[in-house]
């Protein structure tokens, strides 16, 4: 696939299929802590795996109550359900376009969403990121901001720490400006970087 080196689209249908049992499991349980991972789908159709999943989430996700304390991914995230919620809508938004670049029918990304997606991925997914086995060791600021809308966000680095993001505009090491759409996908690695600056912190921005 295109925005997948080496996957074939069986393998992400597969992958889309388990994140949303995986995700519906911490809605349905209101575990606190995390739960062991799934086994990977055994000789299992992907598309009726896929559809299996997504009536589960289609029956689930409206009843959950945003508040329920449920156990998150992220030390920037409150421990309940409506992170789980945002994270399952940006997800499934992510994977349609990588569907749609294999099929070269790409549809355009709602710009509400794309902008929530981008505030995610910057509050949420790179302080996830400080936890990983690979954190970040940039050390700066970066000015990130939509070119077709008045939202900006300032992210500084600090190795080791969760980056702190505010909403302000002010000088920068790095700058990275486009649509709200664009900068969703540049963020998750789905398009080049088209920011200039510290190529360092530049680099950090991005969550895949």
């Amino acid at each position: 696939m295109p925005s997948c080196p080496g996957w074939t689209f069986a393998q992400l249908v597969l992958h889309v299929g388990r994140f949303l049992q995986s995700t519906t499991a911490y809605l349905t349980s209101g575990s606190t802590v995390p739960l062991p991972p799934l086994a990977p789908p055994a000789e299992v159709e992907p598309l009726t795996y896929l559809d299996e999943q997504l009536a589960v989430a289609a029956e689930i996700l409206p009843t959950v109550p945003r508040n329920r304390p449920v156990w998150t991914f992220s030390p920037a995230a409150p421990d309940l359900a409506w992170v789980w919620l945002r994270r399952i809508a940006h997800e499934l938004t992510l994977r349609r376009w990588d569907a749609q670049t294999a099929l070269v029918a790409l549809v355009p990304t709602d710009r509400d969403q794309a902008v929530d997606g981008v505030d995610e991925v910057l509050g949420t997914i790179l302080a996830a990121r400080t936890t990983g086995d690979v954190p970040s060791r940039a050390r700066g600021t970066a000015l990130v901001s939509c070119g077709d809308g008045p939202e900006t966000w300032l992210v500084r680095f600090t190795p080791g720490e969760v980056p702190a993001v505010s909403r302000e505009a002010a000088a920068a090491d790095a700058r990275l400006t486009a649509s709200a759409s664009s900068l969703f996908y540049q963020l998750w690695g789905r398009l080049e970087l088209a920011g200039e600056g510290d190529p360092a912190v530049l680099g950090a921005l991005r969550a895949g």
